[in-house]
């Protein structure tokens, strides 16, 4: 097996380091990382390492913060090395969210977990906070022998600290073993058959609390593996790097916070949330808490919501209806006079523009909702919403620097990395505040250390070579996607385009984002939709067929080059409530495209429709 890895690590795609969206039209996201797996495994056995064997395996995941391809590769190693499933072995690029993924599976089945450890591999964890705001039970136990491991009525989980991937003796009586390697991150093993029913529940905390190991750091761990030494890791740069992209970030956003960075736009949203929960339990105690939360934004964003809310008393997920007949500043406005007579605490989650359709509210008009004085049933000042703004679409936007806009509101605003910060070239992601929420960053500063969610050493080198030209390249891509979308307009009228208006545009936003509502045909509502979801796989289909080297079916933007095209309501709005999903194109326009291309081959389409 040894062999083997040292050859597929000297021959494997350059883009299993580099990419960070997968294909989509090659990946059937039930069978995320088993696919990959058994014909990856079907190479061994031929061991075969030819590099267009190993280029045409399919996708292991549409995304990298889920996993890819040498995530699997490393769980495939460790497994093969305990001769056990390899989707017993899920790999972390933190070293606390597999325990708490198994702690957060266990409060719901109300079940005893025991956490044992050894040496002092878990100085890091905050058992207090863990137990305080998550919500979580367990015992901590550190112990010399492992042969000091008692019986005990429920979990137990063996955490211990490593320089170098090795062999667990799984015969002991541990249901899962957690292996920590430092600046890597972790890797979990579920013992036994009877403890294989949380690899799914463990799979979604990764999914949605943080990221997989890096691709970087597997190929780290990989290499030390081959080798049997222990990790390499030496990022000399790294201070300067964190002051690059904190000057960056503060010039961009105008913010008077001091800039957090995360390993994902999840991953800081996660601590966001935690934060909030936390600040909120410390100088509200006993008040119930409401997230407030569009039911049609990032599916991401509204499971996460979910997620925390049904893991903590008092905490609940508010509907934001904010798109189609709905204006987010009216909704909001409705929601926090409701909630004033329950005397709650009003946490509101909003993206500006929204996803997918790009709308805008009057910011005007928000402002006076947000800062309105509302008074409880016993004629009590309210308590004072925090208004959590999502900005990925238009990170260039400096909402937090107007002296006029939120001033006067607890405002917070976080962006995924992965989109226009980085072009597409890490997860990262990051999050400000304004003035009046200081001690509201320290707290969420707090939950993003215990999560250990920090952005790695790789993720702040990109961005830092990225962000000084982020807001050009925003402005490039806007003015390619206007363009396609007046040549659209021109020659498909009868398509419903939602895209921001030239005003809106003169006004700072300039996503490069669109979302194409085809027109259909059919004789009942069912039939419409069905060409209509047809008509979207034959345009996306057809865009990838006729321009192979730029267009791509996967679900980020802010890329560097080319187009992207997805169906929101099949990726990112994969856990969002049916009646709420979107089946329509979405398009993402980069500051490199040839435009003439793509103009030629859509005429192709919208004459054959």
């Amino acid at each position: 097996m040894i062999n083997y890895l040292k050859n597929v690590l000297e021959k494997m795609p350059k883009s299993w380091l580099s990419t960070t969206t997968h294909r989509l039209d090659i990946y059937d996201e039930k069978l995320a990382k088993t696919e990959f797996l058994e014909q990856f495994e079907l190479l061994s056995k031929k061991d075969s390492t030819d590099p267009s064997a190993l280029n045409n395996l399919p996708t292991a995941y549409d995304y990298i913060r889920l996993g890819h391809p040498l995530s699997c590769v490393l769980e495939w190693s460790i497994a093969r090395l305990h001769e056990i499933n390899p989707e017993n072995i899920i790999s972390f690029s933190s070293q606390s969210i597999p325990i708490l993924s198994i702690l957060r599976k266990n409060l719901l089945a109300h079940k005893n977990t025991r956490i044992i450890y050894t040496d002092n591999c878990l100085d890091f964890f905050d058992y207090e906070t863990i137990k305080q705001t998550y919500g979580y039970s367990f015992e901590l136990k550190k112990v010399e022998k492992l042969s000091d491991i008692s019986d005990f009525d429920g979990t137990t989980v063996l955490v211990s600290q490593s320089e170098k991937v090795e062999v667990n003796t799984l015969k002991l009586k541990i249901d899962f073993f957690i292996n920590i390697y430092k600046k890597l991150g972790s890797v979990l093993i579920v013992n036994g058959k009877q403890n294989e029913h949380y690899i799914s529940e463990i799979q979604h905390v990764r999914r949605r609390e943080t990221i997989a190991m890096t691709p970087a750091n597997c190929h780290t761990a990989l290499q030390a593996l081959i080798k049997n030494s222990t990790f390499t890791i030496s990022s000399p740069e790294i201070e300067l790097n964190k002051k690059i992209v904190r000057d960056e970030i503060i010039t961009i956003t105008g913010a008077q916070t001091m800039p957090l960075i995360g390993s994902s736009g999840l991953s800081m949203q996660y601590a966001i949330m935690m934060g909030l929960v936390d600040f909120a339990q410390e100088n509200y105690q006993g008040k119930p808490i409401k997230f407030i939360v569009p039911p049609n934004c990032y599916g991401g964003t509204n499971d996460q919501a979910r997620r925390v809310a049904a893991c903590i008393k008092n905490v609940e997920v508010i509907d934001l209806p904010v798109d189609r007949e709905n204006d987010m500043t009216h909704s909001i406005d409705v929601i926090l006079n409701e909630i004033a007579i329950q005397d709650a605490v009003p946490f509101i989650i909003a993206e500006i523009p929204t996803n997918p359709r790009v709308e805008v509210p009057d910011l005007k008009q928000l402002k006076t909702v947000l800062e309105k004085k509302r008074k409880t049933t016993l004629n009590s000042n309210t308590i004072n919403p925090v208004f959590v703004l999502d900005q990925t679409f238009c990170p260039n936007t400096p909402f937090l620097d107007s002296v006029e806009l939120f001033s006067k509101v607890k405002a917070i605003s976080y962006v995924s990395g992965s989109k226009f910060p980085s072009g597409g070239q890490c997860t990262a992601g990051y999050c400000v505040g304004n003035e009046k929420t200081s001690s509201l960053m320290l707290k969420i500063d707090k939950h993003l250390n215990i999560c250990d969610n920090q952005a790695t050493d790789l993720q702040y080198e990109i961005l830092a070579k990225q962000l000084p030209s982020m807001n050009q390249r925003i402005f490039d891509a806007y003015q390619n996607a206007r363009d396609f979308v007046d040549f659209i307009t021109k020659n498909l009228p009868s398509a419903k385009i939602n895209f921001v208006s030239k005003e809106l545009a003169n006004q700072g936003f300039t996503p490069s984002v669109f979302s194409l509502d085809l027109p259909t045909k059919g004789s009942t509502t069912k039939e419409k939709e069905n060409y209509k979801r047809a008509l979207n796989l034959k345009l996306i289909n057809l865009m990838i067929k006729k321009i192979p080297n730029e267009s791509k079916f996967c679900v980020s933007y802010g890329q560097l080059k080319g187009s992207y095209w997805t169906v929101p309501a099949t990726s990112t709005q994969g856990t969002t409530k049916e009646g709420d999903k979107d089946y329509i194109v979405r398009v993402s326009i980069s500051p490199k495209i040839n435009l003439a291309q793509h103009k030629k081959v859509f005429l192709e389409f919208s004459a054959n429709i």
